[in-house]
């Protein structure tokens, strides 16, 4: 089960139109592509996908992109929000799954795999269900190391050595170090492994409790840990075929601007951290059929180029200049434009003699000529959304002037 319902209110307004793990990243992925990558290339391929929140742009990638051999009996299907228990939304991921245990009923497993949808990673699924099963453990929680310094933000895991978990702490004061190492803490993924049956039960339990926030890490981990059946399983331990040691333990929640537009810069460095030309683990995506990128124009002032930047299909870089970016397929960048330090969505056209820097464009935006973005700090703020760090970002579809 993928959990893919979230608002993704944080990273306005790139979820105005569409939900956040439909936000594309890296030129033509979206956030989705990666969990449900990992989980095929473990060779787990009966895979739902819980939607809820502005879920079309998400339904529509998933119905082109993931259609899976029905023939060996894999699929990759989207299960809108069914209202079994009333004419209400989810209220929260637990009450997700509760309101689709029809799904368990129909396939029966032993062990579910429960998701977020919506990180960037590379994982190997399997290694972890093998770490669940050797600890016969009622619910095993994937953590990463984190500086101890640094996991009073998050939701820390407090666990002995033989990996079972003591507490679940959600953003504390004085976190707890993980076994054998002060300086690091567990912070928890929000990716779970059940036994089915205790999933099944957990869930139905918390349907009926007053006051609960139907919350996997809020209440149905704590409740597991009380009854001593919850193990955390480490990350960093994790080996995915092809992944260097630099990437090993690479995990990026880009649940705001700031922390999606760092984890978009990581993929422009010379040596990335996140490495997406690995063909032993790749990820996935569908791309629509663009003619390949094409550079023109070479005079001083005026010559087509792209330096330390992913640029995808479709691109066309006329007499414009592109660097440290991020460029979708359909873009074209005019003469003497200047785009740097920018992730650029699909179908943008940046006009002669516009300036771009540190920004997030969405689709389909006319950049008039001569227009400036991320230059001017006070004029920004005044059109445009701006993120803690000065991020600009520009919605889709919008029309600048």
């Amino acid at each position: 089960m993928v959990l893919a319902g979230g608002e993704g209110k944080r990273l306005f307004p790139l979820t105005r139109d569409r939900a956040k793990p439909a936000v594309p990243f890296g030129g033509h992925y979206r956030l989705i592509d990666f969990v449900i990558s990992n989980l095929v290339n473990a060779h787990f391929r009966r895979i739902v996908v819980l939607t809820q929140y502005k879920s079309h742009s998400l339904d529509r990638h998933l119905a082109q992109t993931w259609r899976l051999s029905p023939l060996l009996g894999s699929y990759v299907a989207p299960v809108p929000a069914q209202m079994r228990r009333g004419p209400h939304w989810y209220e929260g991921s637990a009450d997700a799954v509760f309101q689709n245990l029809n799904l368990l009923s129909d396939e029966e497993p032993d062990h579910v795999i429960v998701f977020g949808a919506d990180h960037i990673y590379r994982m190997d699924p399997r290694q972890m269900l093998d770490f669940h099963l050797e600890h016969e453990a009622g619910v095993t929680v994937a953590a990463i190391p984190i500086p101890i310094g640094e996991a009073h933000d998050f939701g820390v895991i407090d666990a002995g050595a033989d990996g079972r978990i003591a507490g679940f702490l959600e953003k504390p004061a004085d976190p707890p170090a993980m076994p054998g190492n002060p300086d690091l803490a567990l912070a928890s993924m929000g990716n779970y492994i059940f036994a089915a049956d205790v999933l099944e039960t957990s869930v139905q339990d918390d349907s009926g409790s007053q006051g609960s926030k139907h919350d996997m890490g809020a209440n149905i981990i704590p409740a597991l840990v009380d009854q001593g059946k919850a193990f955390v399983y480490d990350f960093a331990t994790n080996e995915v075929p092809g992944q260097d040691e630099q990437e090993q333990g690479y995990w990026r929640d880009v649940g705001t601007i700031d922390a999606y537009y760092e984890a978009s810069m990581d993929l422009v460095a010379f040596d990335p951290v996140f490495n997406f030309y690995n063909r032993q683990w790749p990820i996935f995506t569908w791309s629509a059929s663009e003619p390949p990128t094409k550079f023109v124009h070479d005079t001083d002032g005026r010559r087509g180029q792209a330096i330390d930047s992913v640029i995808a299909n479709g691109v066309v870089i006329s007499g414009g200049s592109v660097r440290r970016s991020v460029v979708s397929p359909r873009v074209r960048v005019n003469s003497y434009a200047e785009v740097s330090d920018s992730v650029i969505f699909d179908g943008v056209d940046i006009g002669r003699g516009a300036r771009i820097h540190g920004a997030i464009i969405d689709k389909n935006v006319d950049i008039p000529e001569g227009f400036e973005i991320g230059l001017d700090p006070e004029a920004d703020s005044d059109r445009f959304t701006v993120s803690a760090s000065g991020i600009v970002v520009i919605g889709k579809g919008d029309v600048l002037a």
